[in-house]
């Protein structure tokens, strides 16, 4: 019988331009304090029930910073994907959303209701990140059968990720929350295809966002 490939999804800690929230995407941002102790935390738990074969990051600092505290109990150097890559907002990036609203209110209000149908001015549609996705989960199934692999990505990327596996349309992209050092799990099976085993695991972080609350 052959063992599933696991993978175990991570979010990157906490940067600046999440509350309030901005187009960050390719912006490179460093961790605020919270994101590093965010990163510790989910460490001490991953290191009592995973044992990651291999850990991929976006090339983003904020993902290679946190795939590296993750790293720290294991023999493992991180390899970064640019295929984990978040989503490039073009025109919009670095902007908050009240400006891009300002701006382009009906495109704004688009993105917000059905973000499958918006092109982004100079960015990616959530199609583009699709297709690279798409292409890290058959590498890693062909790469690493029978692993367990470690990936740190973005919001959007983890969200896109979810739903491929779960065989969903990208216009459910909206249903599917990603908080910072949130963990999803889940398995494929050459045979019965996908098991999620969990989406967005946050209880390990409730005494950070009660300390910063």
């Amino acid at each position: 019988m052959i063992s599933p490939t696991r993978i175990v999804l991570v979010r990157h800690g906490d940067v600046p331009g999440i509350d309030p929230p901005s187009f960050r995407g390719r912006t490179d941002l460093e961790l605020t304090p919270v994101g590093v102790r965010q990163a510790e935390v989910t460490r001490d738990l991953l290191v009592k029930c995973c044992q990651p074969n291999t850990i991929y990051t976006s090339p983003l600092s904020r993902c290679v910073r946190t795939g590296d505290i993750l790293a720290e109990p294991y023999s493992i150097t991180p390899s970064a994907l640019a295929g984990l890559s978040d989503i490039d907002y073009g025109a919009w990036r670095g902007s908050s959303y009240e400006e891009v609203q300002s701006r382009q209110p009906e495109l704004f209000n688009k993105w917000l209701l059905s973000p499958h149908l918006v092109t982004i001015p100079g960015g990616e549609t959530l199609y583009d990140v699709a297709g690279r996705v798409a292409w890290v989960i058959r590498m890693v199934l062909d790469k690493h059968a029978s692993e367990t692999v470690l990936l740190v990505s973005h919001d959007t990327v983890n969200r896109v990720l979810l739903l491929l596996a779960l065989e969903l349309p990208l216009s459910r992209y909206r249903r599917i929350v990603q908080e910072p050092c949130g963990i999803s799990a889940m398995e494929h099976d050459p045979v019965s295809g996908w098991t999620i085993r969990s989406i967005n695991e946050t209880a390990h972080l409730l005494s950070i966002a009660a300390l910063s609350a």
